[in-house]
Formats: structure tokens, sequence, C-alpha cells
């Protein structure tokens, strides 16, 4: 028995009976630069989690995350020897999970396995490996997020009932102040998610489109290799045919000069493109705040009207904030400043907000349960949200665009993988077409319908690879 969860015990609560495995490759249309790597090709980690209720029903729960390499493991290891590794620890995690016979609701259940069996699981995995480098805690907790996301998607359809709806007082056997520590027992008593979800959901959020380092701003950059396949290539075109008003800027962290430059260039066509805001991501490259405030002090004596339009700042620092914990707050008294790799949980968030952190970037691949965890402790504590991407094709992007809509962002939400792989969406796009092409800078919500996640799998017509071995 973890941690008590059955201690009140509901009739809704669920157990896992089986998970399936399915990885299935995605190659970019053009390279995606993250910090000083390019990704041209990523696995998409799919799992099937049958699970049973107590009175013997059963149903089926989907979840899926690339395994994003560069972005969980910066390295001087290759990329392939990276990605075998998140490939084997991901199957792995499939006879973790299908050992893992406790009953409760899905926040339990994800809470315990992260906070109880995932540690070990990492630590004894790590040791049986000869490799120097060890794989980092982010990394288990992407190749940890698509189950523990099926397992939200199989308690609402088991139930009948959309996942959202389900993190309220009549289906979780505990308050919020059972997952966190002692401190914050008053301030989360009789409390639960749904009481930070903002009220009405909005079914229509703006879009934010990435520009990674090595993308094209405009035709002088052509290279004469870039892809003739029908989608735009330079900013201004994937602005005009996709009504962009959200534009987020990669930058590299060790050249100052370069960042700048670079901000100084997409905010020009921004300016004639009547694009509405910026943000920029370091990539968790930089060591010394002065750095970004050196940019910034620049931008806003140069380009007041660029600096202006620039809402937040994203994950300057490095990822490891125990490890580097570097007062911040002349930056964010600057702009807002977000994190992101570092915010593996809500213990993360609290560290950060203490170091000058003042808003957090949710995201789905940090698991559902550690999302909603840190969603609630930050608004609790009056910190901003944002929900990023990961390059979420597929089915990835339904549950994380779902997050964004209830958890209430600065501004809208980061989705990128029509971008990046558009084709790789074809089937579930003729079932979600508004959630797979931005219009008017924004994404639809409305084909979301019915339980669990919403994804409408019965009329996906997507072919699946054979299942992986566990």
């Amino acid at each position: 028995m973890y941690g008590n969860i059955s201690a009140m015990a509901r009739e809704h609560d669920i157990t896992i009976q089986d998970v399936t495995l399915f990885f299935l490759p995605v190659k970019t249309r053009i390279p995606l630069k993250f910090g000083p790597e390019v990704t041209t090709h990523v696995t998409c980690a799919r799992t099937c989690i049958k699970v049973a209720d107590k009175e013997g029903q059963v149903a089926e729960g989907w979840g899926e995350t690339p395994l994003s390499v560069v972005w969980v493991w910066p390295s001087s290891l290759s990329y392939e020897e990276r990605h075998d590794v998140l490939r084997n620890f991901t199957r792995l995690l499939v006879s973790k999970w299908r050992l893992f016979s406790e009953y409760g609701h899905p926040m339990e259940l994800g809470h315990i396995f992260q906070r109880d069996i995932l540690p070990d699981v990492l630590k004894e995995f790590n040791v049986s490996r000869t490799e120097s480098e060890p794989m980092p805690w982010l990394a288990a907790l992407v190749c940890c997020s698509l189950f523990d996301l099926a397992l939200h998607d199989a308690y609402g359809n088991i139930h009948d009932i959309p996942s959202f709806e389900t993190y309220t007082s009549i289906f979780m056997n505990h308050d919020l102040s059972w997952y966190y520590t002692d401190e914050y027992n008053t301030v989360f008593r009789g409390m639960y998610p749904e009481d930070f979800f903002v009220n009405p959901v909005p079914s229509s959020m703006p879009a934010w489109h990435l520009i990674g380092g090595t993308d094209l701003l405009d035709e002088s950059e052509a290279t004469g290799d870039d892809p003739d396949d029908g989608y735009p290539i330079f900013l201004p075109d994937w602005i005009r045919t996709d009504g962009l008003k959200c534009l987020k800027v990669k930058l590299i962290g060790n050249d100052e000069s370069w960042d700048y430059r670079r901000l100084v260039s997409v905010g020009r066509i921004a300016l004639a493109q009547d694009v509405e805001w910026l943000t920029a991501d370091f990539n968790c490259m930089v060591k010394d705040p002065a750095y970004v405030n050196e940019i910034f002090d620049r931008l806003i004596i140069e380009y007041p009207r660029i600096a202006a339009m620039i809402l937040y700042v994203e994950q300057p620092f490095p990822y490891d904030l125990e490890k580097h914990q570097i007062d911040v707050h002349s930056v964010s008294a600057r702009k807002p400043l977000f994190m992101d790799e570092s915010a593996h949980d809500w213990t993360h968030v609290a560290l950060g907000r203490k170091l000058g952190w003042s808003g957090v970037a949710l995201k789905t691949c940090k698991t559902m349960t550690g999302a909603l965890l840190s969603l609630c402790w930050a608004k609790a504590h009056g910190m901003t949200l944002m929900v990023q991407d990961l390059t979420n094709p597929m089915l990835a992007i339904i549950p994380h665009v779902l997050l964004a809509a209830y958890a209430g962002t600065i501004m809208g939400v980061e989705t990128n993988s029509m971008q990046f792989y558009p084709d790789a969406s074809i089937p579930e796009s003729t079932v979600h077409p508004e959630l797979y092409r931005r219009i008017n800078g924004c994404i639809n919500l409305k084909s979301i319908t019915g339980s669990g996640f919403g994804y409408r799998l019965d009329e996906i017509k997507r072919i699946l690879p054979d299942p992986e071995l566990a």
C-alpha cells in the first residue's frame, strides 16, 4: 500500500489491468534547433492502458508524448545514443506500471508512482547502464508522462465523463493538501484542482508560433534545399497564412550579439505584419542574469516597440534549479520570467518563486498529474501560467491544449507541430481539423468531445505499428 490512497476508497476508483506501448517515428520537414542541437527526427511514444473499477467494469485510456531527446537531455552524447536510452527506459516502465496494483483516482496513482516508484526505477536503470552519463530526471518524467496521461484518459472513459471534470471532491479520495508537504496543509485543505480552473473554459485560444534557431526569416535566407511541400517556409508567409499574432523566438543563450540581432530581426517582421506579442526562450543556456538584462535594456532604448511586444521570458538559466540557485529578481523586474525545464514539479516551482521566477510554463510531457499540482500551487501563490508545447503531434496535442484551456494562461497556448511535421497528424486532423491548423491566429477546441480527453479515437483512421515488447 502506497501513501494510504485507499483510506477513503470510493466506488469510482480504478486499477491497472494491462499496458501496451507503441513507438511512432516522425521526421521533421525542416530542422528544429534546441539550444546548441538540431533535431531532424523524433519518436512519439504512445500507450494504451486498460483499467477496471471495483465492479468489474473495464475501459481503455491512451497517452502519447514525443521523446524529445535534446530537450530532456542536453549532452555531448550522440543523439542516437540518448534516443535509444529513452526508448529502453520507456519499455521498462511498461512492466512497472503493469505491476502497480493500487486502486485510486489518476491524480493519486500518478502522484504515488512518481514519488515512490519512478525515482528507484531511474536509479536502478542508470546503475545497469555502462555509459558514464546518467539519464536525467526530466527525461524520466517525459518517458513516464504517456502512461500517466493514459490513466487520466481511462478514468474519464470508464465513468463516461471528460477527464477534466473528474478533478473534484466527487471523484478524488483526497483534497489537495494530501499532495503537498505539511507547510501547505492550510492553503490547500478542502480544495481540489477544479477550484483553480478558469470558468468558462475557452473553446478557442491564440496560438504561439515557434521560430527555431535555424528557421528562415525571409527569402534572403533561402538555401535551395528548402522543402517544396505546400507549407510556408519563411516567417512572413507563416504569419499571413495562419493569421499569427504570437511569436516565440528561440535564442541560443551563449552569444549575446546573435540573440540580440535575432530578436530585432524577428521584431521588425512582427511589426510589419501586425503581430501583437513576442516571447524569448533562451533554452537554459544563460549563466548570469546580466546577459538577459543587457539584451532587454539595450532593446528598450534602441527598439522600444519591439521591447514592449515581449510578453514574457522563458527559462534562460540551467534547468537543474537545485544545483544552480541563481537569484533572478533582476530579470523578472524587467519582464515576467517563466520556468519551463526547471519546473519538474511543484517543489521546484516553490523554489523558483523564492529565487524570483514569476511564472510557470506547464507541460503535459512532465505528466498531467505533475502539471496539475504545479498549476494549483502556482495559482495559489500568485504566479502566472503558460502551457508550452513539446512539438506535440497526433494525440499528444489534445491533453496539451485542454490543460491550457482549463489553466487560464497569460496568452493562449504554444502549438507548433503543424510547422515541423504537419503530415504526421493527418489522420487526427480529419477529426479535429481546427486543432491541427491555426486559423486567424487561433486553434479551436470544439471538436474535442466525449469522455476522457475527447480524442474520438474510433473516428481516427490510424494504423499503429506492432506493440513494443516489454
